[in-house]
């Protein structure tokens, strides 16, 4: 029976891993950009279309930026006591026109587009087949009269490759740059149709020619400038082989030109970069796995590990909007293709904890540490004080953006980046990360938290005026005289964790005095029917696309189903009231944010719902989310198609959520699993205490869990069967059975698998 079981469970991993039936294969190639094959490897992307008969690589780098200062936002005004004051006379319209206004106005500060490469294709017929393979990374088309491409963005090097077989004797590619020429004294766009390039009033680069090379050069704001450069030679037969790279130039900094990358590039055989490349992707697909009775939900599981690979990297920007894939229609991307941080940048590292990416998880946190003087210079300029906040909406290089400044200069933003210190340091037990990267951090967000609330007539701590993304938009009712339940809840988790992390580090007397601010904050703002509310008073009326008076729900995990009834009753009740209320207001992020929410509820039929939503009706054919509802069913009010990414990650943290829980302190397998989800597992998931978990689940009952301690340690199970008996076991020092737990105590690199006894 052993053996059985470990051969299914085998069998199960096996297949789990990136199948054919995963990939995207469609009989032609797409005609709009957002509908592109994707390719990238967190500083490069590209996307594989169509355009007037031609092949597309839209061309694109994660540092291609216009960093010009945001208008307005050097002025004596911008400060949060100027705008209190404003908001005491009911004077709010000069603040909008301050500080607001010019997000839209203006054209930049703004990710920039690359270029495009183009191929003409006219003569060869229709594609017949085009594939992304995304176990390899590698974009595959077919033409009628037997050309095919093979293409791939080289997953460690700044290097895209590309291969054509049978493309005749007339082949010539055309570098295309973008449209910067033009009047930028037009009308601005706005932030999601995005303005056209012109307006950036940049002088139009020029293409230049050399043998079987092309470069371009664009000279962008203040003397910065990238370079592209594609160069082709022909090899054994009729194959033809190209390498493609983009380089960025800011004054001071030394960086490789493009032109030379290529040149050198070119030289080293293909099947060389084509094997490093495939070498890496296996390592990442090896990280973790599942599978699923539910074929769209596992697909598009994939789909998102899958890009989440190709725009994450340890050392690269972190994920903006669109990370690597910056809209190719002449126009800017949408919102800027920003750094958002009242939403956006958090989703979109969702997945990656669980999900067994933390290197590629690091992006975001050493970002973070890079623009960090960056982000204390504007906590002191516009809140006059020390310690740490974080604009809501930021430019690569950390500076603020301004727009909605409920939101985009909010006292909380570091409180809610502070989670993802925290759960880096929770999942690796990393503690060099903890006391070099995530205690300072935290510290620093909690004194500047602390500085910046106020007693009122009760004691209790509050802000003087507060928000709640994204509710009331940016008119004055957007401000609260009492701290909202968001607010509230990022205030409470920072002094949690920053009392926890001190503890952890053996600081009793920062913990002690964490843990005294904490009980001086109010408790959450609830209705007469225990539902959460927006702010005391405030509840929840209408549909709105941000569940951001439910943080304590989900990411937060303040309020918690583990505590027992009370909690889970307001859990199940603010839930309910948000579906009863409906979905007119909400976007396809909003979907997926419910999922996580409704896994943390154990709601498994519910979450499950909640996620084949946004996979069918609010992800383009790519499987980019569109955050409209693309089938017009009556899924939102929004029908438009604005491409961003957190949609699409979010989507995969829930889908974890839904396999494995450990927040709370235990080890909880298959938490919130549809009951005709019978046949189903998953592989090396990270718990927090740095365990990886495997599980299978056949007949409807749990019939192996396997737990590896990657620091040793001790881990709490809830146990998933009445009866089981160990098939391996290895550097475990005690078991301890409790109230339907187990706690195993592991040497480092101990394991321990469990069987069901089905008795």
């Amino acid at each position: 029976m052993k053996q059985l079981f470990a051969l299914l469970l085998c069998c199960q991993l096996a297949y789990a891993q990136p199948q054919p039936q995963h990939n995207l294969h469609f009989n032609t190639l797409a005609h709009s950009w957002d509908e592109a094959m994707p390719l990238g490897n967190g500083i490069l992307g590209a996307l594989i279309w169509e355009k007037n008969g031609h092949l597309r690589f839209s061309l694109d780098r994660a540092d291609l930026w216009d960093l010009r200062p945001m208008k307005g936002l050097d002025r004596k005004e911008f400060s949060y006591k100027w705008v209190q004051e404003q908001v005491a006379k009911k004077d709010y319209g000069i603040v909008q026109e301050y500080f607001d206004a010019p997000y839209e106005e203006q054209a930049a500060p703004c990710k920039i587009p690359g270029g495009a490469l183009e191929f003409d294709t006219r003569q060869w017929g229709a594609a017949t087949s085009v594939q992304l393979d995304i176990k390899n990374a590698v974009c595959q088309v077919a033409w009628k009269n037997g050309v095919t491409l093979t293409t791939f963005v080289h997953a460690t090097d700044p290097v895209g490759r590309f291969r054509f077989e049978h493309a005749g004797k007339d082949f010539q590619p055309l570098l295309i740059p973008p449209a910067y020429a033009g009047d930028a004294r037009q009308a601005a766009g706005g932030s999601v149709a995005g303005d056209d390039l012109a307006r950036l009033g940049y002088e139009q680069g020029h293409v230049n020619s050399n043998g079987q090379t092309l470069t371009y050069l664009q000279k962008g704001w203040n003397g910065f400038e990238y370079e592209i450069a594609v160069t082709w030679k022909r090899v054994a037969g009729d194959a033809i082989e190209g390498v493609w790279s983009i380089s960025s130039h800011y004054p001071g900094e030394k960086a490789v030109r493009a032109s030379r990358v290529a040149g050198a590039r070119i030289q080293q055989p293909y099947a060389k970069d084509y094997t490093q490349h495939i070498r890496w992707w296996q390592q990442f697909w090896q990280q973790s796995a599942i599978r699923l009775p539910d074929s769209l939900l596992e697909k598009q599981w994939y789909l998102e590990q899958y890009k989440f690979g190709s725009v994450a990297r340890s050392k690269s920007p972190v994920i903006t909007l669109q990370a690597v894939w910056t809209a190719d229609n002449g126009r800017l991307p949408p919102w800027k293709g920003d750094v958002h941080n009242d939403l956006n940048t958090q989703l979109s590292y969702w997945p990656s904890y669980s999900g067994n990416h933390l290197e590629e998880a690091q992006s975001f946190t050493n970002w973070l540490n890079k623009v960090k003087g960056t982000s204390k210079n504007y906590t002191q300029q516009y809140y006059g004080s020390s310690g740490l906040n974080v604009p809501g909406v930021q430019t690569l290089d950390g500076q603020p953006m301004g727009g909605w400044i409920q939101y985009s200069c909010s006292p909380t933003v570091s409180a809610w980046l502070a989670q993802h210190f925290y759960w880096q340091w929770k999942y690796s037990m990393d503690s060099n990360f903890l006391r070099r990267q995530a205690w300072p951090w935290i510290k620093e967000t909690a004194a500047f938290l602390e500085s910046v609330t106020i007693k009122n007539a009760a004691g209790q701590r509050q802000l003087p005026i507060s928000s709640s993304p994204e509710f009331n938009d940016n008119n004055i009712t957007a401000w609260f005289p009492q701290t909202t339940n968001y607010d509230l809840s990022l205030m409470r988790y920072a002094f949690s964790i920053a009392a926890e992390t001190a503890g952890s580090l053996s600081l009793p007397a920062e913990a002690a005095h964490w843990k005294a601010v904490l009980h001086s904050l109010p408790p959450l703002a609830l209705s007469p029917a225990g539902e959460m509310l927006i702010a005391p008073g405030e509840p929840y009326t209408h549909s709105h696309r941000h569940f951001s008076h439910m943080m304590s729900v989900y990411p937060l995990g303040l309020v918690r189903m583990e505590n027992g009834e009370k909690e889970q009753a307001i859990i199940r009740n603010s839930i309910h009231l948000l579906d009863s209320i409906g979905p007119r207001g909400w976007c396809g992020y909003s979907y997926s944010w419910l999922g996580n929410m409704k896994a943390r509820a154990w709601d498994g039929e519910g979450a499950a719902a909640a996620l084949r939503i946004f996979a069918k009706a609010f992800c383009l054919p790519n499987s980019f989310h569109a955050n409209g509802d693309q089938t017009k069913s009556g899924y939102s009010g929004f029908t438009y198609r604005p491409f961003t990414l957190e949609g699409n990650f979010a989507f995969a943290g829930g889908l974890q959520e839904m396999l494995l829980q450990s927040y709370a302190g235990y080890i909880h397998v298959f938490p919130a699993v549809p009951s005709s989800w019978q046949e189903l597992s998953f592989d090396k998931l990270r718990a927090e205490g740095a365990f990886l978990v495997s599980a299978a689940r056949s007949g409807g009952q749990v019939t192996q869990v396997t737990i590896a301690a990657e620091k040793g340690g001790k881990a709490r199970l809830k146990l998933p069967f009445r009866t089981w008996y160990p098939s391996r076991e290895q550097g475990v020092i005690a078991k301890e059975l409790k109230d339907g737990f187990m706690e195993i105590t592991f040497r480092k690199g101990g394991s321990i698998q469990l069987n069901n006894g089905y008795e």
